[in-house]
């Protein structure tokens, strides 16, 4: 039995993996570019460890199999060569070129070379953008929100149709926005767009804006593209006031729910000392205190008589 082994690759994938999906993974296993994962698959069969202890062979098979393809794990002979035995293989050519089957199939390649990192786009779907960057470009679409609101309300106070039909238009504009934006900051953590709708789930809804906010991204390229660019200065203040103020509302409404729970309950306290009963006619007549000098004169006094 051979002490060292080697891990030998074919360029299969394991069932239900994607080849651009197998080709980030392994990118990201190898540490290295995308373009150099396309030798793998372009040489067949490939050594891609040499070298290895049964146990190590293992755990590289697993983190093959776990990036989404297949290898297998060979014996590795040690191979001793001396000067006699070397000799100048001429390379054969074959005879004739095989026909090409119109069945087979096409042989294109389906790689793509991303860049470092990805152009920012805020109107469209297409693309990817971190937290911060999610948080600043928020704060700067509730900014303009509220600018065009206070806009539309000066129209309605001149004409109800005018200023009807530019909120509208001003609304749908702004849910547009919200969902490009949206869409790229789920495409940063590797999914899909149609997760969107969950905003239409009740309770779920509510709380899905917050996921947004947690789920952090991919480091390195995924189906949707490269990583975003760094966050610039002005990113991370923006992103840093909208924190502040999401903390704010927070405390606000935690104090006014307090404050409503001890108004409740002083007022179920008022109306329950409203409704215990009590004696009127003590309450009405008051005891008096006697003086017992009072009492010795009037008693020397029936005595007289």
């Amino acid at each position: 039995m051979a002490e060292h082994f080697k891990i030998v690759f074919e360029g299969q994938l394991r069932p239900g993996v994607e080849l651009e999906t197998a080709r980030l993974n392994l990118a990201q296993l190898f540490k290295s570019d995308v373009s150099g994962i396309d030798r793998l698959f372009a040489t067949r069969p490939v050594t891609v460890k040499r070298g290895l202890t049964q146990d190590d062979a293992q755990r590289y098979l697993k983190a093959l199999n776990d990036a989404g393809v297949e290898g297998r794990i060979e014996p590795e002979e040690p191979l001793i060569l001396t000067l006699d035995e070397v000799e100048q293989v001429a390379p054969r050519t074959p005879a004739f070129e095989p026909a090409v089957s119109p069945y087979a199939p096409p042989r294109a390649s389906a790689t793509q070379d991303w860049p470092d990192v990805g152009a920012l786009k805020v109107f469209s779907v297409q693309g990817r953008i971190g937290r911060l960057r999610y948080l600043a470009w928020s704060m700067v679409l509730v900014l303009v929100a509220m600018v065009i609101s206070g806009f539309c309300f000066a129209i309605l106070s001149v004409s109800l149709i005018a200023g009807g039909l530019l909120g509208t238009i001003a609304l749908v504009a702004v849910i547009v926005v919200c969902i490009q934006i949206g869409a790229q900051r789920l495409h940063d953590a590797g999914w899909s767009a149609w997760l969107l709708l969950l905003y239409l789930v009740p309770i779920i809804g509510t709380f899905f804006p917050l996921l947004l906010i947690a789920i952090p991204g991919n480091a390195g390229p995924n189906a949707y593209g490269p990583p975003p660019p760094p966050n610039n200065r002005g990113v991370k203040i923006l992103a840093t006031l909208w924190l502040l103020i999401l903390a704010l509302v927070f405390i606000g409404g935690v104090r006014d729910g307090f404050q409503t729970i001890q108004d409740e309950v002083e007022a179920t306290t008022g109306d329950y000392e409203q409704s215990l009963p009590y004696d009127d006619d003590d309450a009405a007549q008051p005891e008096v205190p006697v003086d017992p000098a009072d009492v010795g004169d009037s008693s020397d006094n029936e005595d007289d008589q």
